[in-house]
């Protein structure tokens, strides 16, 4: 047994949470972001360009898109410290984790489903660990690896993915159809949700893409992400100041969990922030808006964006929508709750200084 144990070592294979949970399903997001994500900002901005520019734009979101499977394969290798030989294999493992699905009968309908992130992230954990397994271990290496790694991977695909894509229909089904049907409670819901999943070292983005999360479900994902990123910016520009503005309104929350694990109740003005913006979102509003880009929040814009691209009319209602929910309520509410919270003592100055 210690044998094993040393053997996995050595290869680098380590069965945690950490490693799968928070580095491989982070690097996901990544992998999202550098294919379907900034594809689907090129598709948006495009369309408002005229001529060639924008048909250019338009034609490289397509080779974008079509990559995200293989893009997510090589991220998640890579965050599972895969030799080089291992990870390029990823490319192809995550490509038909992506794409392989089924045809389900839903409703009296046909519908063509795919596993989408979920089945890649999935099939290319499996391929990589095993690959890992044989790497320079025979003196064939250039034959046994890629086919370990490659075989292993799409016939993991071929036996799950199709189980995953009815799955991660209905889930997503699920949460889009109790928000249209509940459209304040579960706004709030999920803004808070997806707004807490935002700021732990988790993947919002990869989990909203995973589950097909769109419509008012998906606008409200996006409101509680800019909530979290807009309303940390804001709160703590007494300690961060303008740096700290760019680096959690354009960047990530996720710069503030070391003083959320010293200090928890600094979390809390932007979480209700969050629950007061979600379902403003869903009920008066009715923005909505689609996967990976409902939860980025205001990283690069990605959110507000997203919510322009899902808009079936975009009128004078809709841009105030657009501007209150995504930047000026997130920051006016977050500086009410955590005026409040000072003046009781609960959060002091200092509490959510950051290292720029």
């Amino acid at each position: 047994m210690s044998k094993f144990k040393n053997f996995l070592k050595k290869k680098d294979i380590e069965f945690s949470a950490k490693r799968y949970f928070i580095d491989a399903m982070g690097a996901m997001a990544l992998g999202l972001f550098a294919s379907l994500l900034i594809a689907t900002i090129f598709k948006t901005i495009g369309g408002y360009i005229p001529g060639a520019v924008g048909k250019f734009l338009i034609e490289t979101a397509g080779y974008a898109t079509a990559v995200s499977g293989a893009v997510i394969g090589v991220a998640v290798a890579n965050a599972l410290k895969a030799p080089p030989l291992v990870m390029y294999c990823a490319g192809a493992v995550g490509y038909a984790g992506y794409a392989i699905g089924d045809t389900f009968t839903i409703g009296g309908v046909e519908k063509a489903l795919t596993a989408g992130p979920a089945g890649a992230f999935i099939a290319v954990i499996v391929a990589v660990e095993l690959g890992k397994l044989v790497s320079k271990e025979t003196k064939v290496d250039i034959i046994v690896t890629p086919t370990v790694s490659i075989l292993s991977g799409v016939l993991v695909s071929k036996l799950i993915c199709p189980w995953i894509a009815v799955a991660m229909y209905w889930l997503g089904d699920f949460i889009n159809t109790a928000t249209e049907l509940r459209p304040f409670l579960m706004g709030i819901i999920i803004s808070v949700v997806v707004g807490i999943i935002l700021t732990l070292p988790i993947s919002s983005a990869a989990i909203c893409a995973m589950i097909g999360i769109s419509g008012l479900a998906g606008g409200a994902a996006a409101a509680g992400c800019c909530a979290q990123r807009v309303g940390f910016a804001v709160i703590s520009f007494r300690e961060n100041k303008w740096g700290g503005v760019v680096a959690q309104g354009l960047g990530t929350s996720m710069l503030q969990m070391g003083n959320i694990v010293r200090k928890p109740i600094i979390w809390l003005p932007v979480t209700l922030a969050s629950a007061v913006t979600g379902p403003i979102s869903t009920c008066l509003f009715k923005l909505e808006c689609t996967g990976v880009s409902a939860g980025m929040g205001t990283c690069g814009l990605v959110g507000p964006l997203g919510i322009i691209t899902d808009a079936a009319e975009k009128d004078a209602f809709f841009w105030i929508g657009l501007v209150l929910v995504c930047i000026v309520l997130p920051a006016i509410l977050s500086v009410i709750f955590n005026e409040i919270m000072r003046k009781i003592g609960l959060i002091k100055t200092g509490d959510m200084a950051l290292e720029l």
